[in-house]
């Protein structure tokens, strides 16, 4: 017998089935929305794993195409790397979760999440979000939870709950928010220019939400939840830290780890773990941890200096921002380029621009989104952190911080019809310290402008992080971290925005939840940075998009045909566009409303292009005036050529003014000349004249 649970949520019935499948997993969840149905299940091994020291925790979202009716596209015809959305909302999952395993937690545990069935009124990734925290509460993983999610959308100035996918892609807000029976633990936001105060409404309207959630996961866990087992701690033994500190005092601890420069902490602290290692050289079980120890040694120290001495390892003020600077420019002929600084986090941004034919194809089980105009790449090799190591290819990291800078970027961006280009805006880390994806957005804002892309607005982001104490009081928020600071904080709080409103939010925290008034400080601190960092550095840079297009990046011209006329242009087989490309060394994009693209770089090869287009799918009219190409001559006239694919007849009578007994007296294979349609003849044929052009013509 297996046991069935359901609640009301956003209109629709949630439905968890317990113990129907899925037994030998630690927990399982067989979860269903409407129509959507995802299989969650969550898994850990018996043992730690030896060697590491940090929690392997994996998520996985699993996307069937069999979901949505499809059968993978290629040749193998079956499911293969995750898709970037996947992977975006595998990290959804993880951020929430993972500070709500035990800290000293080192067995293998993986939530995976498996999409079955698709309604498009209930989206599957907030049916995983759920069932990943359910299978977790009720296994027998130690986990401290429950937590719950939310995904609140705005449509006409309206919120929406759990939006349909139409109402998610369609809205002005895309806001995720997950919570524990108290706090707020996770944010993730896209947003058209929300204003601060609306969306603090928002993340509390799901935060209230949550909270019934919870309540249902409870009521699931007394009656249908597992004991948490017990598991082998790897925690540092508290002797070990007062062994340590007698060799390492804290004042010295704190010097070291005192400076502005991370190169020189580094080696300070290399330092420190050397006195360390010839101290404990007798004990292997200290030496084995001893890596770990100097870490929570150095996190104490930072954590005691900023929440108590309100001193920060690099000496700044708890509201000031590292140094800034910012260039465009600094990379020839590519199409846009630009750097933003912050202290040691430096990014260089570079904008490509390209026909539209040129957008990303996406297959997944969204089937209204099935392409991307706007791509924001984001990498981070080892050397801009000092580190050597293989690149291979960008990780789960790397995807979503360049997915965070898109984000942050979509709302300003041109229409199709204002701007005909696909984009694509690559981010290179050549240094870091603290908030990358940041940076990325300010340069990426600086690259599309200097590129000549016409931005509505210019966008900015900055983070804040958080110290806490042993009370929900005791706090400090700190405004743009770096490195140390996030590694050793509880907080990593990014928001991006232009003067009106924020565009994207990604929340990360170490602890147990934030009380509001965090949330409300780090969001109010967040617009004062970036709003400088607009108004102060990234104007002086460049303040507005440039006029045009680089000399370097391919212009495009569009022109409106009618849609009955796009096999004309085409062709049969092609024949007549491509025969329009050999000419003129241009790229032509149709779409399916008639929407005719012209790009290339030579403006005389363009407009040739575009006369060529124009001529194929206009009907010969009387009066008009053309300029063809003779491509036959017989003995009653002479056949011309005005586009490929379009061709008329000039009768012998036609040609000159005088008489002649031939064609070939006047004309030739090869000439151009200028004639006018005169309309059609008795028999309904369009006839033509070289003669009868007028002469200022």
């Amino acid at each position: 017998m297996y046991q069935s649970y359901s609640m009301e949520l956003a209109g629709r019935t949630l439905t968890v089935d317990i113990g129907r499948v899925g037994k030998q997993a630690n927990g399982c969840a067989f979860m269903h929305y409407g129509d959507t149905t995802v299989l969650s299940t969550a898994t850990a091994s018996e043992k730690p794993r030896e060697g590491i020291d940090f929690f392997p925790l994996s998520v996985e979202f699993e996307e069937k195409l069999y979901a949505v009716g499809k059968i993978p596209g290629g040749f193998n015809k079956r499911e293969g790397k995750a898709s970037e959305n996947a992977i975006l909302t595998s990290r959804v999952i993880d951020r929430p979760m993972r500070p709500l395993f035990p800290k000293d937690y080192r067995n293998d545990v993986t939530l995976n999440n498996m999409v079955m069935s698709v309604d498009p009124q209930c989206r599957p990734e907030v049916v995983a979000m759920l069932g990943a925290a359910i299978a977790t509460s009720i296994s027998d993983i130690p986990f401290d939870g429950p937590c719950a999610m939310t995904q609140i959308g705005m449509v006409n100035g309206e919120f929406l709950v759990n939006p349909s996918q139409d109402e998610w892609n369609n809205g002005d807000l895309q806001l995720t928010v997950a919570s524990t029976m108290e706090k707020v633990i996770m944010i993730e936001a896209g947003a058209n220019e929300i204003p601060e105060e609306k969306m603090l409404e928002a993340i509390y309207m799901a935060h209230d939400i949550n909270q019934t959630i919870n309540a249902f996961i409870n009521k699931i866990v007394a009656e249908a939840g597992k004991p948490k087992h017990s598991y082998e701690s790897c925690a540092i033994p508290q002797e070990m830290f007062d062994a340590m500190k007698e060799i390492v005092t804290p004042e010295q601890m704190e010097e070291a780890v005192f400076s502005d420069e991370k190169q020189v902490r580094e080696e300070n602290i290399r330092q420190v773990t050397e006195k360390l290692e010839e101290a404990f050289a007798d004990n292997e079980e200290w030496l084995a941890i001893l890596g770990e120890a100097v870490y929570q040694y150095q996190k104490k120290t930072v954590r005691k200096m900023i929440l108590k001495d309100h001193k920060r390892p690099d000496g700044r003020e708890i509201n000031q921002i590292r140094p800034l600077a910012a260039e465009v420019d600094l990379i020839p002929r590519v199409h846009g380029s630009a750097m933003f600084t912050r202290g040691q986090t430096q990014i260089c941004d570079v904008v490509t621009l390209a026909p539209l034919s040129e957008v990303q194809r996406v297959d997944g089980l969204d089937e209204q989104i099935t392409s991307k105009r706007y791509m924001h790449h984001y990498n981070f090799p080892s050397y801009s952190v000092g580190e050597t190591k293989p690149s291979r290819g960008p990780g789960r990291r790397e995807i979503g911080h360049g997915a965070l800078a898109e984000k942050a970027l979509v709302p300003v961006l041109p229409t199709e019809e204002e701007f005909p280009y696909a984009i694509r805006a690559v981010s290179e880390t050549f240094e870091s310290n603290g908030s990358t994806s940041m940076a990325s957005t300010c340069a990426s804002c600086m690259a599309l402008m200097a590129a000549g892309v016409p931005i509505k607005k210019m966008v900015a982001g900055i983070s804040c992080g958080l110290v806490t104490g042993d009370t929900d009081d005791d706090y400090i928020v700190l405004t743009d971290i770096q490195g140390l600071e996030d590694f050793f904080g509880d907080m990593d709080f990014k928001v991006t925005g232009t003067h009106d409103g924020i565009t994207a939010i990604q929340m990360d925290i170490k602890i147990h939840g934030l009380t509001r008034p965090i949330v409300e400080e780090a969001i109010r601190r967040t617009r004062e940075a970036r709003l400088f960092i607009m108004d102060e550095v990234m104007s002086k840079a460049i303040d507005k998009p440039r006029a045009e297009v680089g000399a370097y990046a391919p212009k495009i011209f569009q022109l409106q045909i009618d849609p009955a006329k796009i096999g004309d242009v085409v062709g049969q087989r092609g024949k007549t566009i491509n025969e329009i490309i050999e000419r003129t060394g241009v790229k032509i994009d149709i779409s399916d409303e008639g929407a005719v693209s012209i790009c290339g770089t030579d403006k005389e090869m363009m407009d040739k292009a575009a006369d060529m287009v124009r001529i194929i799918t206009t009907d010969f009219e009387e009066g008009q005036i053309f300029t063809g190409k003779v491509v036959s001559i017989k003995e009653f006239g002479a056949f011309l050529e005005f586009a490929p694919g379009k061709e008329g007849m000039v009768h012998i009578s036609k040609i000159a003014k005088e008489r002649i007994n031939r064609v070939e007296d006047v004309l030739t294979l090869g000439d151009t000349v200028t004639c006018i349609c005169m309309g059609k003849d008795k028999m309904g044929r369009i006839s033509f004249s070289i003669k009868d052009v007028p002469q200022n013509k």
